[in-house]
């Protein structure tokens, strides 16, 4: 879940500060008000959790709408608009006994506002491209594909307070996929009135800590404690104002400047200097994220498993972890990243204890043999999503490692917004894509290659084995059999070099010592509403 946008010439941030100064240096030292500034990987494309893609995104609407369940101080998922909840025997009905809370404009929070909003993401119509986080819903995967209408989706409102969900097969992880965006409740009084027009400033109702205030799209939105959240006494951050910067030299600048309390991601480039000069800001941990390239299945010759495992060979991993990167990401020969629950892990690919040398041997003698050679090279285009200079420093490494077996390889970026749109479409070649966990279990990683998945699936890989072998893991109840079944699934993407996988994801946040509350954790998340300031 984690595109970055926006290039930040310094022309215009200058102008930026200068036209925006009242906003970013108001603070505890200025007032009473106390605000928290943040640097957001990338602009917006919108507030809507159904039309949500990344994690700049999640950052947003995290602090705006509150799910049954959310994402506690650290990380793990917690009672929220649900206070307690129980399930069947079989584990395949949850019944959920909301608590009582309002939407900001003083509107009583219902079951029916849940069963609106997952009708709605279910709904084609809609054309959430995360609906499919959600087919373990009952008959949400035959709604999303206009086979039954929304309304037989598994839920309904027992009462106004008390909400039941059926599920396909019994979910070990619901309790955390609950926090999720695509979970979210919908003020339905808002949205039926204001359409798509309900995400405005000005308009927008959540029923979560902070409410819309502002929406300076490519410069910044602030939102403002909402006064009505039911835990609001506990809500130390008046104001947080989120600035949408993806290049990371610029953040670095305005973060040492003081200009930004945290930011999201920091330059590669500059780790030496930090930990060096600032090494008290740094929190480089390892969570559940993968970077890797999609290759396009439907795109000759990416349909040929010889090309694919190719170019997987000729990937020096290590290097761009170590020389490029250099933060410790693991290098990924692997789909499911390490230590994640449910699972028993091991898997990679068979060429993992090869030497370099003779796997570009190997790469070699199949790109020959699939018709490519140094006289007839592979020209192919890589899609990057952002348009920041930094983000071309590992696609300009590949560049040079696939020139090795024949493949003449152009760079082509884009911003965040415009390269997925046309990844989901697939209108590509190849991309340089990331997957961050939305719930702490190996599905959320393998079900991205599932035949059905037609909004995440870019690669549209298709293999009635894996498929399979999800499917039997979906009705098994005991976890380490289910680990077992995914495990073997994860086996079969590997054997058809279904991805690239680059390497697994550490997190690369700055945090200025006068935030706390922030708590370094698997799923990377440290919503505003658990976070203070002491000057």
């Amino acid at each position: 879940m984690t595109p970055r946008a926006i290039l930040w010439s310094a022309l215009a941030m200058g102008l930026m500060l200068a036209a925006c100064s009242d906003n970013t240096r108001t603070d505890t030292e200025a007032g009473s008000e106390i605000v928290l500034r943040r640097g957001n990987s990338a602009e917006p494309r919108s507030l809507d959790p159904h039309h949500v893609q990344g994690d700049w995104e999640s950052n947003l609407v995290g602090d705006m709408l509150m799910g049954l369940t959310v994402d506690g101080p650290d990380g793990v998922s917690i009672p929220g608009a649900a206070e307690r909840w129980e399930v069947s025997d079989d584990g395949l009905i949850w019944t959920f006994y909301l608590r009582a809370h309002n939407w900001s404009d003083g509107t009583p929070v219902t079951a029916d506002d849940f069963v609106y909003a997952w009708r709605r993401i279910a709904d084609p119509e809609t054309a959430a491209e995360y609906a499919s986080l959600l087919y373990g819903f009952k008959n949400l995967r035959a709604i999303n594909a206009g086979e039954m209408p929304k309304e037989t989706l598994g839920v309904r409102a027992i009462d106004a307070a008390t909400l039941e969900l059926e599920l396909e097969a019994p979910a070990p992880y619901l309790v955390e996929l609950l926090s999720n965006f695509t979970a979210y409740p919908l003020p339905r009084h808002v949205v039926e009135v204001h359409g798509d027009g309900w995400t405005q400033a000005g308009i927008y109702v959540g029923n979560g800590p902070f409410t819309l205030a502002e929406w300076i799209p490519n410069d910044h939105i602030t939102l403002v404690k909402n006064e009505g959240f039911y835990d609001s006494q506990n809500v130390a951050i008046d104001r947080v104002i989120y600035y949408p910067i993806s290049d990371r030299e610029a953040a670095l600048r305005r973060f040492r400047a003081g200009e930004l309390d945290t930011q999201d991601q920091l330059p590669p480039q500059q780790i030496d200097w930090l930990r060096e000069n600032m090494p008290e800001v740094l929190r480089i941990e390892p969570f559940l994220g993968v970077e890797y390239f999609t290759v396009n299945h439907a795109r000759a010759p990416f349909g040929d498993v010889r090309v694919r495992e190719a170019l997987n060979l000729a990937l020096n991993r290590e290097a761009i972890t170590e020389q490029i990167i250099r933060l410790g990401n693991p290098p990924a020969y692997g789909v499911v990243p390490p230590g994640i629950a449910n699972y028993p892990g091991g898997n990679a690919f068979s060429f993992v204890a090869m030497p370099h040398a003779e796997r570009i041997e190997r790469a070699q003698i199949l790109m020959r043999e699939a018709g490519y050679g140094p006289d007839n090279p592979l020209v192919t285009t890589l899609t990057v999503r952002s348009t920041a200079p930094d983000a071309r420093r590992v696609p300009a490494a590949v560049q040079q490692m696939w020139r090795e077996i024949y493949v003449d390889l152009e760079i082509a970026q884009s911003d965040a917004i415009t390269a997925y749109g046309r990844i989901q479409q697939g209108d590509y070649d190849i991309a340089l894509s990331v997957w961050i966990a939305d719930f702490n279990d190996p599905r959320n990683f393998l079900f991205l290659l599932m035949s059905d998945n037609t909004g995440l699936n870019y690669a549209r890989y298709a293999n009635p084995e894996f498929d399979a072998l999800i499917a039997r893991s979906d009705l098994e109840m005991n976890l380490e059999r289910r680990g077992a079944l995914l495990a073997e699934a994860e086996a079969v993407a590997l054997n058809d070099y279904a991805w690239l996988p680059l390497y697994f994801r550490v997190t690369s946040d700055l945090v200025h010592p006068h935030v706390k509350g922030w708590v370094t954790n698997v799923e990377d998340v440290n919503r505003t509403r658990w976070l203070s300031i002491e000057r």
